[in-house]
């Protein structure tokens, strides 16, 4: 139940709080007041967009906030819409709420149906939809829609197997030839820029070796004169002279040593390269092997590196085409699997929809013979086949269609064809009020202007249904009929005041004493509207 509901700076509205009762809410006043406003105010808090151009003038924002209890619990829902931008914020319990948190708690709270719901009742998902609640089996609907959903992604994945098949079929020789060439030369990763460091180490080959040599013969001596090794054993001798007589010269002999080693391991590495890194032959494998990927880079018009990963994709390429017949089978498998899941299903759901269809056209008459239809009201339910699956005529999910003949002496149509503004109001009261015996959850009844069309004898047969369904529903009401705002336990009056050049759009509701004027001025009575 909603029990508060305060709308700040939104619109034409300035401040307003509004406390509900169970039972019939009404609100009444002028055109254009801003009656439907108010119940747009409670929309946009329960999900629904607003433009930020709905922000009050010189506001940063506008705020809807609205108290609801369910079950014992109390339900806190603010929602604020700021004027730069028209970003929102939804808070439940002062906690913010996400969006879809907030769609699946709007059933709960609000059941809306204004004069567009009339089109809504005429479109042939809603009248599925309203068979379908009527089964009480929403696992069947589920279960459908979920084979539906795995059947469609299904059949895309078998397009797109085989179009990517005929795809690679067509390029499968270029696909072999490519691999055959890369094959045959069998790059490896890097190959190319060591084949280059190693190429530049021969063609400075001479230079390293002269280079080499003189520092070979700096270490062992050149024929003319002795090289360090021999200086460094008289070095040697002399130095362990010293330390036999001076104590201070005891650790240079060690270090001196150490020092021959590394001149040691410097004397090998310069021999390596005094004798070369690769012999005339391995210059000419060099080259060749070099020429070999440059060729193979042409061919490809790629770098080596696009090249190896060219490799690995027409290997995946190749495998999908080789594995492509058995992925095939067994997506068709699993095809056949799910068709003959859905046939199931389909068989007990149309047979259940057959049988709903029939109960549901007999609670409809009732409903609508308290509304004022006549005694010979018929409603019924006509069923058309929809394939569901492309290629599979078994599949048929039946859909109803309403038809329904108001009058004796004529033959059942179809809903949308003769039914005029007035018997869509009552026919989508009668649904409403069926809808909400049939569920569990008791959220609050919205009517706005659901008697347009209606008038005379019948009014009075709308406003007793509406009086019997808030004696056990919390509605709120917008009317101008008097007839209808009789039956309020709460009555509202909504209306436009001026204040310094600015409109401000005020409810207030009605003591006991002030509703005769207002019920009054619904009426058209002159002087009404000036009574309070």
């Amino acid at each position: 139940m909603l029990e508060l509901l305060r709308i700040r700076d939104l619109a034409l509205i300035e401040d307003l709080e509004l406390e509900f009762s169970p039972g019939m809410n009404v609100l009444t006043g002028e055109t254009g007041a801003g009656k439907s406003f108010i119940l747009k105010a409670l929309n946009f808090l329960t999900g629904e967009r607003l433009g930020p151009n709905l922000t009050r003038p010189g506001r940063d924002k506008a705020s809807v906030e609205a108290v609801f209890v369910l079950d014992d619990e109390e339900y806190i829902l603010r929602r604020e819409l700021a004027a730069d931008g028209g970003r929102s914020r939804i808070y439940l319990n002062d906690r913010l709420c996400s969006q879809e948190s907030l769609r699946e708690l709007r059933p709960r709270l609000i059941l809306h149906s204004a004069q567009h719901g009339q089109q809504k009742l005429l479109q042939a998902s809603f009248q599925t939809a309203l068979l379908d609640e009527y089964l009480r089996r929403p696992d069947l609907i589920f279960a459908k829609d979920e084979l539906c959903a795995k059947l469609s992604a299904l059949a895309e994945a078998l397009q797109n197997l085989e179009e990517k098949r005929r795809v690679l079929e067509e390029k499968r020789d270029l696909l072999e030839y490519q691999r055959a060439e890369i094959d045959k030369i069998a790059p490896k990763p890097g190959e190319e820029e060591e084949l280059e460091a190693r190429r530049v180490l021969v063609r400075n080959q001479a230079a390293l070796t002269e280079e080499a040599g003189r520092a070979l013969d700096a270490l062992r001596g050149d024929g003319e004169g002795a090289g360090i090794f021999a200086n460094l054993t008289v070095l040697e001798r002399s130095l362990e002279n010293l330390a036999g007589m001076l104590e201070d010269f005891s650790a240079y002999p060690e270090n001196l040593a150490g020092m021959r080693a590394l001149l040691r391991d410097l004397e090998k590495e310069l021999g390596k390269i005094r004798r070369g890194q690769g012999s005339a032959d391995d210059t000419e494998a060099l080259e060749s092997r070099l020429f070999a990927l440059a060729q193979l880079k042409r061919k490809l018009k790629r770098p080596l590196a696009s090249i190896l990963d060219l490799q690995a994709e027409i290997a995946g390429n190749l495998d999908f085409l080789d594995r492509s017949f058995l992925d095939r089978k067994e997506l068709k498998d699993e095809e056949e699997t799910l068709c003959a899941d859905l046939e199931k299903l389909l068989f007990e759901l149309n047979a259940l929809r057959r049988d709903a269809a029939g109960e549901l056209s007999q609670a409809l008459e009732k409903e609508l013979r308290a509304l004022g239809f006549s005694e010979h009201i018929r409603v019924s339910f006509e069923f058309s086949g929809h394939e569901l699956y492309a290629g599979r005529a078994d599949l048929q999910e039946l859909r109803p269609r309403i038809f329904w003949s108001p009058n004796p002496g004529q033959p059942p149509q179809p809903l949308d064809r003769i039914a005029s503004g007035g018997e869509l109001s009552r026919f989508l009261l009668a649904v409403v009020s069926l809808m909400s015996k049939n569920t569990l959850e008791r959220p609050t009844l919205i009517f706005d202007e659901i008697d347009a069309g209606i008038g005379g004898l019948t009014l009075n047969r709308v406003a007793a249904g509406l009086e019997a369904l808030a004696a056990s529903r919390q509605m709120l009401l917008i009317t101008h009929w008097p007839q209808l705002a009789l039956k309020a336990g709460r009555h509202f009056v909504v209306s436009k005041e001026v204040r310094e050049g600015q409109t401000y759009t005020l409810c207030r509701p009605l003591r006991p004493e002030q509703i005769p004027a207002e019920l009054a001025r619904m009426s058209g009575e002159e002087g009404a509207e000036n009574s309070f």
